[in-house]
């Protein structure tokens, strides 16, 4: 094929291809548009997952009627001028591509007036091309609907999820910019209901309340320190409140939203040996840098940036919270320790003991030898004797395993037992996590929640699976509906749900173990499928087998 340029409707679809992955990235343009126009009121309207309406309206300053069919070409932009520029961009967009990049792939109609004119206008635009043109009153702002998204684009159209998916992709971004920027008043209302409400008024809990819950937002720790390079400022998460995954982490860099895997490990390093295996925190974190210290231009959605100094950069934000966390007193709290075998809280008592070794029934799938319980140790591992050796069993991920497996048997079977509550349980949910349940309801019931709509974004829970009748509710709610959200399993749904059952509903790390129940765990624990790991993948147990013990005490060479 010989070499040729491009067709402008061939390009212009590889652009667009670029900046427009979903309804959510058209979302993103306009959101920032609006936030570069100095807009403090911005309203976000979706339908059918945005593609069949997108509708952002804002109280900016507007375009001039001479500009306007301008803003619609290639490489037009206001926020940059020269080459210079490009050394510190100070606006989120810049580009140029936006607006003509949506008008390819969908029917765009833009109405906008500026405090000098004394009329709106009004464009109306198919292709990329003007179809309509006429004056308009508005107040001072712009307003832009999006139709039909991807109906010249159907090769990207194809690729798109369900509605309550891309809404809640929408709603996650939108959350993202109000916590950007509190100051802004933000509204979100996907297929006519309303998701998302934000005073404006500059005070980031009060954002967090309004997506997280008043709960989430009272334990946040504000952090706020300034070292040399970086400025850090939001709010961190105490280590007694986390998530199973780490779509609760929020980075802004001068306010522009980010992906960085720099600023995740940072934060993660000032909470090592404060949260479990597979538990993250919670964070909304704004860096403050010179323009000039950061390169934004480093992906066409703008979702990632390179630091001139990272390790500077990843030192201030590590500190920044280190230094919150250890300002924060720390409760420690003894739990009561969890009969296996009732699913009863018992009296600590001492559990050291001589007695005869054991045996369980020994089942064709068991890959387990017969154990003697030795004791436990740090009320976290059971220490067990084996014809070769010792063995050190995690009681939490051995419980974990065996809930998984039971679960999940229950479920193939039909004959989930289901605990109806005596006193409903009201949960709030953020615009993501309420559209995963609307996504999710149907499988829940299967695994045997009732949970019912209570008003703006709250919900009432009226049964559970029994199984679960004895642990936090809500926190596993909570984590079921991230786990059913995360992108970063690939596993079927009815594992994901069982997993997080398992993982809530296990005994934990520091609960004392009577000899009995610690024997009944390890009965239990054989007749699972995969004894040697838990569901996550992690070990249920290490062995140091009798060979290794006399060559550690010098018995052996």
């Amino acid at each position: 094929m010989p070499i040729k340029v491009l067709a402008a409707e061939v390009v212009s679809k590889i652009a667009a291809g670029e900046v427009i992955e979903r309804p959510a990235s058209v979302v993103k343009e306009l959101i920032e548009n609006s936030l570069d126009a100095g807009a403090t009121q911005i309203a976000v309207e979706a339908q059918g997952g945005g593609v069949e309406l997108i509708k952002v309206s804002d109280n900016g300053t507007g375009i001039l009627a001479s500009e306007l069919e301008l803003a619609f070409h290639r490489y037009a932009t206001s926020k940059i001028g020269n080459l210079d520029d490009l050394e510190k961009i100070s606006s989120l967009g810049f580009r140029g591509e936006a607006l003509p990049s949506i008008a390819a792939v969908a029917e765009v109609e833009i109405l906008t007036q500026t405090s000098s004119e004394t009329i709106g206008s009004y464009l109306h635009l198919r292709k990329g091309e003007v179809v309509g043109k006429e004056s308009r009153a508005r107040p001072r702002g712009t307003t832009i609907t999006v139709r039909r998204l991807f109906r010249y684009f159907p090769a990207r159209l194809k690729f798109l999820k369900s509605s309550n998916t891309e809404n809640s992709h929408i709603a996650h971004l939108v959350s993202q910019y109000a916590l950007a920027f509190p100051e802004v008043k933000f509204s979100l209302v996907l297929d006519k209901r309303p998701s998302l409400r934000t005073t404006g008024n500059g005070d980031l809990r009060e954002v967090v309340n309004a997506i997280y819950g008043s709960e989430v937002a009272q334990m946040m720790l504000k952090v706020e320190q300034k070292d040399g390079l970086a400025k850090v400022g939001g709010l961190t998460s105490p280590p007694s409140l986390a998530r199973s995954n780490r779509n609760y982490l929020s980075f802004f860099v001068n306010h522009r939203w980010v992906r960085s895997p720099l600023l995740t490990r940072a934060t993660e390093e000032a909470y090592r040996g404060l949260l479990m295996d597979g538990q993250h925190p919670m964070a909304v974190i704004n860096i403050s840098l010179p323009a000039q210290e950061l390169d934004v231009n480093v992906h066409p959605a703008k979702a990632q940036i390179k630091f001139c100094h990272e390790q500077a950069v990843f030192s201030n934000l590590q500190k920044a919270i280190e230094n919150t966390l250890a300002r924060t007193p720390i409760a420690s709290s003894k739990a009561m320790p969890f009969s296996v075998n009732s699913g009863q809280w018992q009296s600590p008592r001492m559990i050291m003991d001589n007695e005869p070794a054991f045996v369980v029934a020994q089942l064709p799938t068991l890959e387990l030898p017969v154990l003697r319980v030795l004791g436990q140790l740090a009320n976290t591992y059971i220490i067990a004797e084996g014809p070769n050796g010792l063995y050190l069993i995690d009681q939490h991920a051995a419980h974990e395993r065996i809930l998984y497996d039971r679960i999940l048997a229950q479920w193939a079977q039909k004959e989930v037992e289901v605990q109806g509550l005596l006193q409903p349980i009201t949960i709030e949910l953020s615009p993501r996590e309420e559209e995963t349940l609307r996504a999710s309801k149907e499988f829940l019931a299967e695994f045997g929640f009732t949970i019912e709509p209570f008003g703006n974004r709250s919900y009432v829970i009226r049964a559970i699976p029994a199984l679960m009748a004895r642990v936090n509710i809500i926190e596993i709610i909570s984590a079921l509906l991230d786990n059913l959200a995360s992108k970063e399993s690939p596993n079927p749904w009815e594992e994901k749900i069982a997993q997080s059952l398992a993982c809530h509903g296990a005994i934990r790390a520091g609960q004392q173990l009577s000899n009995e129940e610690m024997r009944e765990l390890i009965k239990q624990l054989e007749q699972t499928k995969q004894p040697r790991a838990c569901p996550h993948g992690r070990p249920t147990m290490i062995h140091l087998s009798s060979h290794q013990l006399e060559k550690e005490f010098g018995r052996i060479n």
